[in-house]
C-alpha cells in the first residue's frame, strides 16, 4: 500500500484551492485524484463570464478561472492523477482508486479532503409524468453538449427550474438560435442569482413563470413534442384547471444540485439531512478525524469564489491536522432558526485559534427588511441588515477574533432573522 500525507479527491475549483493552500502550509506530500481527463471540474464547460470578481478582482470565464488555479498548483509541482476514479474511502483514511495506468491502488493517507463537487437532480428525482422521450436533458448536460461538444440539444426549449445553470442555459440556447419559450419555477421565487434572472431572462424577454410546474410530457415519434404546465397552490400541488400545453422539442431540467457524498458515506461521515453534505466544524473537518470537506460536496455555493475561499481554509486546516492532530475536546453547536435553512459550519471548536470564522447560510424563503443576526446564548453578537434575502443567494457573516473569543465562552450559537416579514 502506498502512503501519502494528504489525498484530495476532486480536481475542480475546490480541490485545486485546497491543494494550493495545503502545500503553502507545508504539506508537500500530497496527491489530487481527478476522475476526468483534465483538471478544472465543471468550470471547463462554463464559458460565460462572471467568475473571479472576489478572488482575482477581475471578471473571468469559467475555464480562465480554473486555469488560474491549475497554474498555481502546477507551479508548486503538486502531483495529480487524471482519469482516476476513487471507489472507496474508509474511516482509517485508506483511499482506493482505479485508473488505466496504475490499475487498482490503495493509499494510506494521514488526511483526506473530499472535494467531489455535486451532481444534478435527474428527472427520476422529481417524478414528472409523461413520455420517456428523447429531448429531455439536465441543464448541465445541455451546457456540456453546446459548449464542449458543439452539439445543439434542440430548437424549441422549455426549462423547468430557475437554478443558475438553467438561467444561464436559457441565454446560451438563445445565443445559438434556439427559442426558449418559458422558464417554469415551482416555487414563488427563483433559486438562482438575481443577476442571472436579469441578464439571462429579462434581457432576452424570456418569460419566467413562478408557482408553476410541468405536469406532463408529450411526445411524437419518440421525441418531445410539448410539455403541459400548470400553476400550483400554496401546498405546491398542481391546479389542473390551469393546465396549458407549450409546444417544444426539448425540456431542460434545472431542479437542484446534490452533493456527491457517496464516498463520505463509506467512511461513516455524518451527513446533514438539509444540505446532504457533511456536518463539519470550523476547520471543515467531519466527525471522522482527518477527513475534511469543502466546496459543493459540502453545500451548494452560488459563486466559485466562495468555493475557493472555503477550500483554501480546508487545505490550511488539513495541514494543521497533519502536523498536530485533532483537538476538539469541547464544541459549540451552530443552529439556524426563524427562516435560516442551514448554517455551515455546524460546530465550532472552543479550543481552536482559527479566526475569523466564516458562517455561511441560506434562508428558507424570500424575506424583506431583515437582519441576519448571530446570537450567543440569546444575546446578539454579530449581524448585518439586508433589504432582501433569498434562497438563491448565500449569506455570509465573518466572526472576528474578538467575537470568536466570546463564542468560546458560550454554550449555544444561533443564526436567525430579526425584525422582518415574509414575502
Amino acid at each position: 500500500m502506498n502512503t501519502c500525507d494528504l489525498v484530495i479527491i476532486g480536481g475542480g475549483p475546490a480541490g485545486l484551492a485546497a491543494a494550493k493552500s495545503a502545500y503553502d502550509a507545508g504539506v508537500k506530500d500530497l496527491l489530487i485524484l481527478e476522475r476526468e481527463s483534465s483538471l478544472g471540474g465543471i468550470l471547463n464547460q462554463c464559458i460565460h463570464n462572471g467568475f473571479g470578481l472576489h478572488t482575482f478582482k477581475e471578471e473571468l470565464t469559467g475555464p480562465e478561472y480554473a486555469q488560474r488555479y491549475i497554474d498555481l498548483v502546477e507551479e508548486r509541482n503538486v502531483p495529480y492523477k487524471l482519469d482516476s476514479t476513487v471507489i472507496n474511502i474508509n474511516k482509517d483514511k485508506v483511499v482506493t482508486y482505479v485508473n488505466e495506468q496504475d490499475g487498482l491502488q490503495k493509499v494510506q493517507a494521514k488526511a483526506v479532503i473530499l472535494a467531489c463537487g455535486c451532481r444534478e437532480r435527474p428527472r427520476g428525482g422529481i417524478n414528472i409524468a409523461g413520455a420517456r422521450a428523447a429531448g429531455i436533458f439536465s441543464a448541465g448536460t445541455a451546457q456540456k453538449l453546446v459548449n464542449v461538444d458543439g452539439l445543439m440539444p434542440g430548437r424549441e426549449v422549455v426549462i423547468l427550474g430557475s437554478g443558475d445553470i438553467g438561467l444561464i442555459m436559457a441565454r446560451r440556447m438563445t445565443f445559438e438560435g434556439a427559442k426558449v419559450k418559458a422558464v417554469v419555477e415551482l416555487m414563488p421565487y427563483s433559486s438562482g442569482l438575481n443577476r442571472n434572472i436579469v441578464q439571462c431572462l429579462n434581457d432576452f424577454n424570456i418569460p419566467l413563470k413562478f408557482s408553476h410546474t410541468v405536469v406532463d410530457i408529450k411526445a411524437k415519434d419518440g421525441r418531445v413534442s410539448g410539455v403541459v404546465i400548470a400553476a400550483v397552490d400554496d401546498k405546491l400541488k398542481p391546479v389542473m384547471e390551469s393546465a396549458e400545453e407549450i409546444k417544444c422539442d426539448t425540456l431542460l431540467l434545472s431542479v437542484g444540485l446534490l452533493p456527491e457524498n457517496e464516498l463520505a458515506g463509506y467512511a461513516d461521515v455524518t451527513l446533514s439531512p438539509i444540505t446532504s453534505g457533511a456536518v463539519v466544524d470550523d476547520k471543515m473537518m467531519t466527525n471522522v478525524d482527518g477527513i475534511f470537506e469543502c466546496g459543493n460536496v459540502l453545500h451548494v455555493h452560488d459563486l466559485v469564489d466562495y468555493v475557493s475561499e472555503e477550500s483554501e481554509h480546508a487545505g490550511l486546516c488539513a495541514a494543521e491536522y497533519i502536523k498536530k492532530g485533532a483537538s476538539r475536546n469541547s464544541q459549540i453547536d451552530v443552529k439556524g432558526t426563524n427562516g435560516i435553512r442551514y448554517v455551515v459550519p455546524q460546530k465550532i471548536n472552543k479550543d481552536d485559534d482559527f479566526a475569523p470564522i466564516s458562517l455561511k447560510m441560506r434562508v428558507a424563503n424570500v424575506f424583506k427588511r431583515v437582519e441576519v443576526a448571530v446570537l450567543l446564548d440569546g444575546v446578539k453578537i454579530a449581524g448585518k441588515k439586508k433589504q432582501i434575502v433569498t434562497p438563491g443567494e448565500m449569506e455570509t457573516i465573518a466572526l472576528g477574533s474578538e467575537v470568536v473569543q466570546k463564542v468560546k465562552a458560550g454554550s449555544t450559537l444561533e443564526v436567525t432573522l430579526l425584525s422582518g416579514g415574509q414575502k
